[in-house]
């Protein structure tokens, strides 16, 4: 079997650092090996208390979500936040009042993920048509329906179950529900766990049917489930979701359980990491993303938070040519005996196509 599919993880996903200059038409090129034409792009301003910034190829450039807030989508004016996708980029407008993608003078960080050249497919995979760009090859897509206020299921374009998506009511103020199926309290078996994007909330169930449905279900290889609550199904709303898959080499969703030690656990992922995010399941705590841009090097001590508008914080943790190790005793990483569930992407994989080894940092 090979070790891995995708020899340049550049081409599916690539972190970008620049510095606002509060005016339409400046261009934000990538640098990896590939040039990138991004579906999603995730801004956060790392100097300044703001909102993330969280647009994609399938809704428009100017309909703007908050993965730390509730909020329905904004549709920004005509040279706010971004506008336009690159061949290798994206341009950001003067910011408006969105000040995630070019606040003048401020220090920002975006990733960018890959689906489908903004090109979508009507989808009647489940109970409700949805329209979905997905990307085959690296276990991601974007997809958007309107709601019936019923349990339904959408089907979501992947070749494989999404072992985490995330869903956001666009029209009204919700919050993110996250569904996952690798670690302790999952959304599968008959019980409807979720977490929040927004927040820290553990694993919770609801103790009711309205979740991921009347007998919530694990997603299938062509559908997710969602229930009758307005987070999920509300009656004419519009809805997106974002699905992921683990892909051999190139990204991974999986879980670990802490050690409650400053040499902590060492998590095996098959590949160099190029972003992490890490969220304490059976307990609150904040949701935690690195990346090898903002330290590159280890100890990689710069952390943002899905749920947060802050600053980057600092927490120690080390990327490695095949894994990661935390570096932390406390409870947002590493609690003795905590479960954790972590989604990462590659900068390369541990063993290339042709059996060439990555090196480490």
């Amino acid at each position: 079997m090979a070790y891995t599919t995708i020899d340049d993880p550049s081409a599916y996903f690539q972190t970008a650092l620049y510095t606002g200059n509060g005016s339409t038409g400046q261009n934000i090129t990538n640098d990896g090996n590939s040039d990138l034409q991004p579906d999603w792009v995730w801004a956060k301003r790392r100097d300044a208390e703001t909102s993330h910034g969280l647009v994609d190829s399938s809704r428009g450039v100017r309909k703007v979500l908050s993965s730390n807030g509730t909020s329905a989508e904004v549709a920004e004016s005509a040279g706010n936040t971004l506008t336009a996708f690159l061949s290798d980029g994206f341009t950001v407008g003067d910011d408006g009042n969105y000040t995630a993608f070019n606040a003048n003078g401020s220090s920002i960080v975006a990733w960018q993920w890959k689906a489908n050249g903004g090109t979508t497919a009507s989808n009647s995979n489940g109970g409700v048509t949805s329209t979905v760009q997905a990307n085959t090859t690296a276990g991601f897509s974007i997809v958007t329906w309107t709601g019936d206020g019923s349990d339904e299921t959408v089907g979501h374009g992947l070749s494989s179950a999404p072992q985490m998506y995330v869903v956001k009511n666009r029209s009204d103020a919700t919050d993110w529900r996250v569904g996952q199926t690798v670690a302790g309290n999952i959304m599968t078996g008959g019980n409807g766990y979720y977490m929040e994007w927004n927040d820290t909330k553990a694993s919770t169930n609801p103790g009711s049917a309205t979740t991921w449905g009347s007998t919530p279900t694990a997603p299938t290889s062509t559908v997710f489930t969602v229930g009758s609550n307005n987070a999920h199904n509300g009656n004419g709303d519009d809805f997106v979701a974002y699905c992921f898959h683990s892909v051999q080499g190139y990204s991974k969703i999986g879980s670990y359980t802490g050690n409650g030690n400053v040499n902590g656990a060492f998590v095996y992922t098959g590949f160099s990491p190029a972003w992490v995010m890490v969220k304490r399941t059976d307990s609150g705590n904040n949701w935690h993303m690195h990346d090898n841009k903002r330290v590159p090097h280890n100890s990689n001590n710069k952390t943002l938070y899905t749920n947060l508008s802050n600053v980057e914080g600092t927490e120690d943790f080390d990327m490695l040519s095949n894994g990661f190790k935390l570096r932390e005793s406390g409870g947002g990483y590493n609690a003795s005996g905590g479960t954790y569930i972590y989604m990462a992407f590659a900068e390369s994989p541990f063993v290339s196509s042709e059996g060439v080894p990555t090196t480490a940092r």
